[in-house]
């Protein structure tokens, strides 16, 4: 099987050694992505509905760059800092999945890279 990186000029680079997403067997596979406006290269501070917002946009961005969106997506991970944002960032989410929800977990952890407070990343298939 062969697999094709997926690089999205508009969502931010990596901040380690892996890639933004891996395409195999049809499937794509969408690293974390975090608050990083790619722009500015700077977290995008407020609330945690403008970080998940840019959460979102981000994963738009790649999922875009392997000419898929929100529809393809079969599978999301959520991870929080604290689970008392977890409808605040559920309602951001729910406006980027209109219908045909993927499946999703949500996990609490006690530290995200760059002390962000929301990390997702998905599955999407063609």
């Amino acid at each position: 099987m062969s697999k094709t990186i997926i690089k999205s000029l508009y969502a931010p680079d990596p901040i380690g050694p892996y890639s933004q997403a891996t395409l195999a067997g049809g499937t794509l596979y969408v690293s974390g992505q975090i608050a990083i406006n790619q722009q500015t290269g700077q977290i995008v501070n407020g609330t945690i509905a403008d970080e998940t917002h840019q959460v979102m946009q981000n994963l738009q961005h790649v999922l875009h760059a392997a000419g898929m969106d929100f529809e393809n997506v079969v599978k999301c991970t959520i991870f929080i800092k604290n689970m008392n944002d977890f409808q605040t960032i559920n309602g951001v989410y729910g406006q980027y999945f209109q219908k045909n929800y993927p499946a999703r977990e949500t996990v609490e952890v006690s530290r995200l890279p760059k002390d962000v407070n929301v990390e997702i990343s998905c599955i999407a298939v063609l």
